[in-house]
């Protein structure tokens, strides 16, 4: 199995509110199901909620616990436009692909909202338009490009000029995109209502238990547990985030670390709309708003995985974010009072990997999320579980371990 990460450090935002409990059982004898979950995130979450709804038997098991790993230090700004602007991505991978990913990643933010909704599950959910300004990336003519050719994939994007995004945000940049339908949201409460839900339907959550062998045949895969038990399932599904299995083949993929902070709630007006703000620049900063008026703004990532070195940096950093938050908002108080690092993973095209593993049909793998780990998890739910059914999703290549 993997090399362990030491995920996030520091007090992310989310500890400020509170999650519903995830009840969990110990593991105390070996165990059958149609299939285990080894993660119990966000990832994790969907994936038990989709599968039980399909009616298998469920086992999901995490070595922390539930909400433990990653998922308490994303940033939750829910959005379809991939890492990699849609102009860029096809120059890489092709016009037809990089306009069918888009438009996956545009269905899965409105499955996801349509899931939530249909299954009540108290997360604070609220559609809310998205602003991506111009940088050192992407300068006015490029972004109009990038506005062109979301519009022929299909995607709605209304290119702003200096003036407007002034008068109508408040915000003095050479222009944005500007683009609708994506989800604001608490990822802890999301997580725990899907959970729940799964919980209902009979699925099983054993912790702290940590996973320790894989070994697959042809018609079932037994994993062994760091205290002698054995989970005997027909799949297995990897949502460990990113702590990468050995078992998952070397791919465009890489650990990096990232930053955030979050401001007191703030009475005044944020910014007009509250839009989710991202800049289409090298480092990039982005932001959002919660409902109670704090300020969720990150960025300044850098390419290393020491968790030491990228601990040391949370001060430095979060000081940062506050100052270029500062200066594209001068009337906000900007001072953090929250402030956490976390490892993520990323890779070459802004694409996950989501699939079964090559040469182990019943080991099904998610992994490199980057900035859009939520709207990634929903698709990955969506494939995985067409799989498992012995169906194939029809985008299911887009996203493979072989594509």
């Amino acid at each position: 199995m993997s090399r362990k990460l030491d995920l996030r450090t520091g007090r992310p935002v989310w500890s400020a509110y509170r999650a519903p409990a995830v009840p969990t059982a110990s593991l105390t004898r070996d165990v059958k199901t149609d299939v285990l979950i080894i993660g119990m995130g966000i990832s994790g979450a969907m994936m038990a909620e989709a599968l039980t709804a399909d009616g298998h038997s469920v086992i999901g098991i995490d070595r922390r616990g539930p909400l433990k790993g990653s998922t308490p230090a994303t940033t939750a700004l829910v959005q379809f436009e991939i890492d990699q602007p849609l102009s860029t991505l096809s120059k890489m991978i092709g016009k037809g692909p990089a306009e069918q990913a888009w438009r996956r990643s545009r269905l899965a933010v409105s499955n996801l909202a349509a899931r939530i909704a249909e299954l009540g599950i108290n997360c604070g959910p609220s559609r809310t338009q998205s602003l991506y300004l111009a940088g050192t990336v992407l300068g006015p003519s490029e972004l109009r490009d990038e506005a062109d050719a979301r519009r022929q994939a299909g995607i709605a994007a209304t290119y702003l000029t200096p003036a407007p995004l002034a008068e109508t945000f408040g915000i003095d940049r050479d222009g944005a995109i500007l683009s609708h339908g994506n989800i604001a949201l608490d990822p802890r409460k999301l997580t725990a209502g899907l959970l729940l839900e799964a919980l209902e339907r009979k699925a099983r959550f054993y912790a702290p238990v940590e996973a320790t062998t894989i070994e697959d045949s042809a018609d079932e895969v037994v994993v062994a547990t760091r205290d002698g038990q054995t989970i005997t399932a027909r799949h297995v599904v990897l949502a460990t985030g990113y702590e990468l299995v050995d078992v998952v083949p070397a791919a465009a993929h890489q650990i990096i670390s990232t930053w955030a902070m979050a401001t007191r709630s703030q009475s005044r007006k944020i910014w007009p709309r509250a839009a989710f703000i991202w800049e289409a620049s090298d480092p990039y900063l982005y932001m959002r708003a919660t409902a109670d008026g704090r300020v969720i703004c990150g960025g300044e990532d850098e390419d290393f995985v020491d968790e030491t070195r990228r601990d040391r940096l949370i001060a430095e950093k979060s000081a940062r974010i506050s100052e270029k938050l500062g200066r594209l908002f001068p009337h906000l108080d900007v001072r953090p009072e929250f402030a956490w690092a976390g490892s993520f993973g990323t890779t070459t095209t802004g694409l996950p990997y989501i699939g079964a593993i090559p040469r182990h049909p019943r080991i099904h793998a998610v992994m490199g999320y980057g900035g859009n780990g939520i709207t990634f998890s929903q698709i990955a739910s969506e494939i995985v579980s067409a799989s498992i059914n012995g169906l194939e999703d029809t985008d299911a290549r887009l996203f493979a371990f072989n594509r």
